[in-house]
This record gives C-alpha cells, sequence and structure tokens, in this order.
C-alpha cells in the first residue's frame, strides 16, 4: 500500500486520546448507551448501595486489547458511586488469558446488579480492540472502520484503541458521494461519470469537513474524478478520496498506475473497499492503494471472554 503519512480517514483523536483521555463527543456517546444497556437490563435509577461489601476480580479469559474501561468509569460514577473500581490494565492495553484487568470493591448487590453490564460493555468493545490490532499488525495505520457499526461511535473508540482508523465518525464528518447518491440525480441523459464530474465541480470546497470522498465502480469513473478535482479544486486545503468499490488488488493496481501515467496519482488518495478479508492483506501490499476499509474489523467481531469473579 502506498503508505500515505497522515489519513483523513484517522479522526480517533477526536474521540480519545493518551494524554486528555474521553472528548465530550465520546462521553455523550457513552451516556446514551450506558442508560440503554442499563435500562434493558431492568436497572433505571442510581444504585447506593448498603454496608455489606464484597470484593471482586475481573478477569481476561483470552490474550486481547482491553477496551471500555473509560465507560465503565463513567457508568459507576453516574449509577454505582459506592463502587471502587482499581484499574490494571487500562483501555489500550495489551492482556494474556488469565490476567487481571480490574479489582472492585462495593455493595455486594450493586456488584451483582451491575456485573452482566459491565462484563457486556468491556467483552464487546474489547473485542473488537483485539481484531483491530490483530489487522493493524500486518497494515499499521492503513486499514479503517466503517459506519456499519453496531454501538456506533463506541465501535470506532475500540478501533482507535486497536490501532485501526476510524474513517466518518458520522454522516456529518466528511462528505462522502455514494452511489445512492448518483442514483438520486433524476438525469437520465447523464451516465455515472458525468454525474461524479458534475458533483465535484459544484463542491465549494471550504464548506467541506475533513475530507470529501467519491465511491466509483469503475476505471473510467476513478480517473474521471481526480482529473476534475484537479481541475476545479487543485488548490484546495481539502482532500480527495476515491473508493475503489470491489475492485480487488489487480484492478486497484491498474488504476493506480493509469493515475501516475496521467500525472494525478498525487491529486488523490485512493481506498480500496469490499471483499476484504484478513487472510488476503497480503494481496493487496503492491497494489498502490492508501487505506483499505472493512466493516470485517469492528461488525460481527467475537467479544474479549471476560469474567468477573467474587471474593469474600
Amino acid at each position: 500500500m502506498a503508505g500515505a503519512t497522515k489519513l483523513p480517514h484517522d479522526r480517533g483523536h477526536l474521540l480519545w486520546t493518551a494524554e486528555e483521555g474521553v472528548s465530550r463527543m465520546l462521553l455523550s456517546s457513552m451516556d446514551r448507551w450506558v442508560t440503554a444497556i442499563l435500562a434493558d437490563d431492568g436497572i433505571d435509577s442510581p444504585a447506593f448501595g448498603s454496608s455489606d461489601r464484597i470484593d471482586a476480580t475481573i478477569v481476561a479469559k483470552g490474550d486481547g486489547i482491553v477496551a471500555g474501561t473509560a465507560m465503565v468509569d463513567h457508568l459507576l460514577q453516574i449509577w454505582a458511586p459506592a463502587i471502587q473500581v482499581n484499574w490494571r490494565a487500562s483501555d489500550g492495553k495489551k492482556v494474556a488469558n488469565g490476567e487481571e484487568i480490574a479489582n472492585l470493591n462495593g455493595c455486594k448487590d450493586s456488584i451483582l446488579l451491575f456485573e452482566r453490564s459491565i462484563l457486556n460493555i468491556l467483552g464487546h468493545l474489547s473485542g473488537i480492540a483485539t481484531e483491530t490490532r490483530k489487522w493493524a499488525s500486518k497494515a499499521a495505520r492503513q486499514v479503517a472502520c466503517t459506519r456499519k457499526t453496531t454501538w456506533g461511535l463506541l465501535d470506532k473508540w475500540a478501533v482507535h484503541l486497536g490501532g485501526g482508523l476510524t474513517h466518518r465518525l458520522n454522516r456529518e464528518d466528511a462528505l462522502m458521494i455514494k452511489e445512492n447518491d448518483l442514483a438520486a440525480i433524476d438525469d437520465a441523459t447523464l451516465t455515472n461519470d458525468r454525474k461524479i464530474a458534475q458533483l465535484i465541480m459544484s463542491q465549494q470546497t471550504d464548506a467541506l469537513a475533513s475530507f470529501i470522498e467519491i465511491e466509483v465502480r469503475n476505471e473510467k469513473e476513478a480517473l474521471t474524478a481526480a482529473a476534475v478535482w484537479h481541475q476545479t479544486h487543485q488548490d484546495s486545503d481539502a482532500q480527495l478520496v476515491i473508493m475503489l468499490d470491489n475492485f480487488g488488488p489487480e484492478r486497484c493496481k491498474d488504476v493506480a498506475a493509469q493515475l501516475n501515467d496521467m500525472g494525478l496519482r498525487d491529486v488523490a488518495l485512493l481506498e480500496a473497499s469490499g471483499n476484504i478479508t484478513y487472510d488476503s492483506l497480503d494481496d493487496w501490499f503492491e497494489c498502490g492503494v492508501d487505506v483499505l476499509s472493512t466493516s470485517a474489523i469492528n461488525r460481527g467481531v467475537p467479544p474479549l471472554d471476560i469474567s468477573m469473579m467474587m471474593g469474600e
């Protein structure tokens, strides 16, 4: 892969950094999801506990990357303030099978009440972070997730903790022109490449968000997008990303070569998407794209096996 030094898909710092922790945007998402998760578990008011205290330990039952500790902290702060937690492995840290993740102390009834919600949060998000780290170990800072998520921004946070790229955080985060946007242009006289040209020419780049992305289905559409962008927005600070949808490594390599021959390779970043699997990652290294986007790192990923063991 081409290996751009800074991809616009890298937006995880807007959610969380090691220095600053959770952003306001991510905290709002945590608050919404915690309320929903607890409500579905029959919890609709905070638990303040009693004097009957107990210790508990959260243990990893498999190797992985921990994600979700900040969300559990937020949950306990609001819903169970009498429970204290001492994290042995914080967000983004690697744990091995049998290793302690946290020690809890608090009211026995409260710990039992929140046990499943805590483990669900940690298991789900740690599973995503773990799968992402596996992919990132082969293609560092090259693999991005998509908006096909289960828990929205939380899933993207877990991808970020695992070393992956978040891509757009929401629909407004970047302008993305996809197949349905082209189909919505009600003009039977226009081919898709002409629709792409029309949409690019109409963009006011100073009003764009982080970047503009065009999904293309064939080589002509890709070359058209790059050429029109170069003609109309070459002085813009906005970045163009061309998504090569279901092209495969060889066709992507051909598009990159054609853009290079036309002197347009530096005009746009190339993103490959569709039918990308972990086992096929090696096939993508020499195809000339800058980033691979896939929902495989965050959608349908097995949770990390985590248990809570009660003490005396």
